[in-house]
């Protein structure tokens, strides 16, 4: 993008922030005070480089979760996540597992942290995943937070989450609301949510959902994944106290959280 078009780039991203569902090509321009013609040329570059995507039934154009993963990858170097580190790799030092934390970012969930406890052998090592949304129905992490709404709000969410088709759901994946519901009962009653082969075929996960201590809202998860001859019923068993103990540890970074994602981060409504 040009030096003189840098500031009107920058406007029309701010335009875009907070407009989940995007915005017609009109009122990007009125907003931001420029010529139908050139607020499209912007918006092509903005979409060739991958921040801003075009709904193709109804023309309007919207933020790229690209931004989501820049503000995120500059979160992780934050003193608040170097505060949560520790916390991390205890737990994957205790599991010998990968230990991963995500957060809300408005309706979604989204991975900002992951330490590796596992030294050698078999080990999973999924691709860098920092600012990737979580798949809701087939993740420990994404049941985990699901289990916190209720069942019309955890099913609106599941809905209206797009398919990751880049990646196969393992044999256990559920394949119906039903079955979704259902592993989040299980998750509810349980007080941590588990899947085998569900998300990625091999892996197991657990997970527990991490919240304000003051107010119970929901900020976000910490879980723990690997292979799943090694992760299994039993192992999370013995595992689980340690999960829930960081859990609430992490739940104490609540406000230190909140304070750094509102400085730092363009996104409203990202809930850490």
């Amino acid at each position: 993008m040009a030096t003189g078009t840098l500031p009107r780039g920058l406007a029309i991203l701010q335009t875009l922030v907070g407009s989940a569902d995007g915005l017609p090509l009109t009122k990007i321009a009125d907003d931001v005070d420029l010529p139908k013609s050139a607020a499209h040329r912007i918006l092509l570059t903005l979409i060739d480089e991958g921040f801003v995507q075009q709904n193709e039934v109804k023309g309007t154009y919207a933020l790229t979760l690209r931004i989501v993963s820049l503000g995120l990858r500059h979160l992780a170097s934050s003193t608040v996540f170097e505060l949560a580190l520790p916390i991390l790799s205890r737990l994957a030092a205790e599991s010998g597992q990968l230990v991963r934390l995500g957060l809300v970012d408005g309706q979604k969930l989204v991975w900002v942290a992951r330490t590796q406890g596992a030294r050698a052998g078999l080990r999973y090592d999924p691709d860098v995943d920092h600012g990737s949304e979580i798949p809701l129905a087939t993740s420990a992490s994404g049941l985990a937070w699901l289990s916190g709404m209720s069942d019309d709000d955890a099913v609106s969410f599941v809905a209206r989450q797009e398919i990751d088709l880049r990646h196969e759901v393992g044999h256990n994946a559920p394949t119906t609301l039903t079955e979704v519901l259902a592993l989040i009962h299980d998750t509810r009653t349980r007080g941590w949510a588990r899947v085998h082969d569900s998300v990625e075929e091999g892996i197991s996960a657990m997970a527990v959902p991490i919240a304000d201590s003051s107010n119970g809202r929901a900020l976000g998860v910490v879980s723990i994944a690997g292979p799943s001859l090694q992760l299994t019923d039993a192992k999370m068993d013995v595992l689980a106290p340690g999960l829930h103990a960081a859990a609430v540890e992490l739940s104490g970074l609540a406000g230190s959280f909140a304070n750094d994602i509102q400085l730092k981060s363009h996104f409203a409504g990202l809930s850490a």
